[in-house]
């Protein structure tokens, strides 16, 4: 039997990554004390002379132990994770984030003897930051080397080659952080060959040909997962392929048909007793994420309008002096559920600029004003829409809104096109700080608008609005 030497190893990773933290945040409340009380630095507050660190033993313990539950029920010690600094990152902003406000509204609600120090707990929270993003940078460095990241990466079986395989290869390939190695294929068709190309800028992959058995493959190579990417195969051999990775103690996997379904909505429910596998609840399906995702938007739509004011009347000036006429510009979009809605921006181009009917904006295109280049670029066009986000029609943040006609287009030609309409449509969204706006791909559009619709979280929210103001690339 083929047992996976990787496991073992991760565990004590992932042990020594909790022990660290726990250390750390020992450290940075024990400062955080250290610099209230006895190190003079801070004069105000609760009197020093009124604490000690016995008395206060048992609320640094609370402290700590509430800080890593937090941290471990925000994910940051799932093994799939280990090697994404940039997730570690922002769980530990979350979680100290958290842990502050909690601590501080226990400080102020329930009264201990000796009583909560604000400052202690202002000092601390800052300490435990600090040393918990530079101790988990320390760690990320070491394991993500080259002598240690291949124990973390599941050397990966493909089974069949078509477009979900290739794209799978692709994303693979280029996160930086995976987990997943693919180290071979398996054809399940004679049809299909490879390109010379391929071949020679993938020399790691091994490529079985169909006539080689699933058992023969394992026998010859030291693989975790297998992976089918054919749904094409019969119920008989996806049964056989099971059982051949039950024997040999591998992961076994399927991918459906190209996004075809929301993964992270997917969840196996019982019918009258009959197990089912279906879409279940996607995260802005929860009332409650809904009401604070408005909420955002209503606070941060009122700040953009009024920052926006001077923007108006400079561009509105400009845009008047270059192409008289209005300096708004009026057009029909889809939002949620198919709702059409009339979305508002600074005009960028000429009078009249779409009468041969709707298009994409090009690189250099001809129609542009000048200022226009410059409001695309810095996205300055599209901030009157904080009004149609005050009336609801909109969000800060989601899939872009489209027009009817495209849609009516995109709908019949672009595979889950119309699933981006399940959530209010946005200023900026995932896909378009990714660069993917303008005449880009629709298909990788569609990919990572459904990433954000599956990924959602206030904090995805405020990264996004973030990167915004720095990713501009393919803005025309």
């Amino acid at each position: 039997m083929k047992k996976s030497k990787k496991q073992p190893y991760i565990d004590l990773v992932v042990f020594i990554s909790i022990f660290g933290d726990v250390l750390f945040i020992l450290i940075g409340i024990l400062y955080g004390f250290w610099l209230k009380f006895s190190s003079g630095m801070i004069p105000f507050g609760i009197e020093d002379n009124l604490v000690t660190l016995k008395s206060y033993l048992g609320l640094i313990f609370i402290g700590s132990f509430f800080l890593i539950s937090t941290f471990a029920y925000l994910g940051i010690y799932d093994s799939r994770e280990i090697l994404n600094i940039g997730t570690t990152n922002l769980i530990i902003i979350k979680g100290t984030a958290f842990w502050f406000i909690a601590y501080l509204g226990i400080s102020l609600v329930l009264k201990f003897e000796p009583p909560i120090s604000r400052i202690f707990v202002i000092s601390s929270y800052f300490c435990c930051l600090i040393l918990l993003l530079l101790w988990r940078f320390t760690l990320a460095r070491i394991i993500r080397s080259k002598k240690y990241v291949e124990e973390f990466r599941q050397k990966t079986l493909l089974i069949g080659w078509n477009k979900e395989a290739q794209k799978i290869l692709e994303i693979v390939n280029n996160d930086r952080h995976r987990t997943m190695e693919i180290t071979a294929i398996l054809l399940t068709s004679d049809l299909f060959k490879f390109e010379r190309k391929f071949e020679s800028e993938h020399k790691n992959i091994i490529i079985y040909k169909p006539k080689k058995s699933l058992q023969e493959v394992i026998k010859n190579s030291h693989i975790d997962t297998v992976v089918l990417t054919d749904l094409n195969t019969s119920t008989d051999d996806i049964l056989n392929i099971v059982n051949d990775c039950e024997r040999n103690l591998l992961n076994f996997k399927v991918v459906p048909s190209y996004f075809q379904i929301l993964i992270s909505g997917l969840k196996l429910e019982s019918m009258s007793g009959v197990p089912m596998l279906g879409i279940s609840e996607l995260p802005l399906d929860r009332s409650l994420n809904r009401i604070i995702k408005r909420i955002v938007d209503i606070i941060g739509a009122c700040v953009g309008l009024f920052i926006s004011i001077p923007i108006f009347i400079i561009c509105g000036i400009l845009i008047y002096i270059e192409s008289p006429g209005s300096i708004f510009y009026r057009q029909i979009r889809t939002g949620k559920n198919g709702v059409e809605f009339k979305i508002i921006k600074l005009r960028s181009m000429k009078i009249n600029a779409e009468e041969t009917g709707a298009q994409w904006a090009q690189k250099n295109d001809p129609r542009r004003l000048r200022i226009g280049a410059f409001m695309r670029e810095w996205n300055l066009d599209e901030t009157p829409q904080f009004w149609n986000v005050l009336k609801g029609e909109m969000s800060l943040v989601g899939p872009r809104p489209e027009r009817p006609e495209l849609i009516e287009n995109f709908k019949e030609n672009v595979p889950h096109y119309m699933a981006r309409l399940a959530s209010k449509p946005g200023i900026t969204g995932w896909a378009q700080v990714n660069g993917l706006r303008g005449d880009t791909s629709l298909i990788d559009r569609v990919r990572y608008d459904l990433y954000y619709l599956e990924n959602w979280s206030i904090w995805m929210d405020v990264q996004i609005m973030v990167l915004t103001f720095f990713k501009r690339e393919n803005a025309y």
